[in-house]
């Protein structure tokens, strides 16, 4: 018999899953139908991601630490994560034809950056427990693409192993991070400390700020 925490996680998952038509880009890469000119765009995007990320997932785990430990180690472990996919984020980032001369003059899209900005908003504002279940629904969706995006980056346009590990390192499965997630819940709801209603309402808004992510990229020139 499964924890309630274990069910809450499973079924917000499934109640956020993202209609496959709000994402146009991952199909297209695919099948190799997208242009190679995206995966550029794509790496210069996550570089401003992925350390704002990370910097909001660090400052979580400090705001929980006291009251809420169980989710300080979740935000701990996805701070950790983005500290690593960074140094995976470079050789991607090389095999795109990406130099530090573009990457400092590069304008990012607002579209993409709109997900970055909300998840700082959920750091200075949302209760850490909430954050927890929204943000493990979300990430169950990026893992997808990045498993569908590390294939094809392989099948359909010659990118070597190296260049592919930031992909393969989101689409690979953690144990540790579910068991975190898992634990946070778990505590926040023995407490009482859990809204759920809010934590729908943060996981509704990330994935529609991940939608706008990829459709920017789309729509990229």
């Amino acid at each position: 018999m499964t924890h309630p925490a274990r069910d809450l996680l499973q079924t917000t998952t499934a109640a956020l899953a993202p209609d496959p038509r709000s994402n146009p880009l991952v199909p297209r890469i695919a099948d190799g139908t997208a242009p190679r000119s995206v995966f550029a765009v794509l790496a210069l995007e996550q570089s401003w991601v992925i350390p704002a990320d990370r910097r909001a997932f660090e400052y979580l785990a400090e705001r929980s630490l006291v009251r809420d430990p169980e989710a300080a180690a979740f935000f701990a472990t996805l701070a950790e994560g983005e500290a690593l996919a960074e140094e995976r984020l470079a050789s991607f980032a090389r095999a795109c034809g990406v130099n530090e001369t573009r990457t400092a003059a590069y304008e990012p899209l607002p579209g993409c950056q709109a997900y970055p900005a909300y998840v700082a908003w959920l750091a200075l504002n949302a209760a850490p427990a909430d954050v927890v279940l929204a943000l493990a629904a979300n990430f169950s969706a990026w893992g997808g693409y990045c498993a569908t995006i590390a294939q094809a980056l392989r099948t359909h346009y010659g990118f070597t192993d190296e260049a592919c590990a930031f992909f393969d390192f989101f689409a690979e499965p953690s144990p540790e991070l579910e068991s975190r997630a898992t634990a946070a819940v778990r505590t926040a709801l023995d407490a009482g400390r859990l809204d759920e209603t809010s934590a729908q309402r943060y996981g509704r808004l990330l994935q529609t700020y991940e939608a706008m992510f990829w459709n920017a990229l789309t729509a990229a020139p």
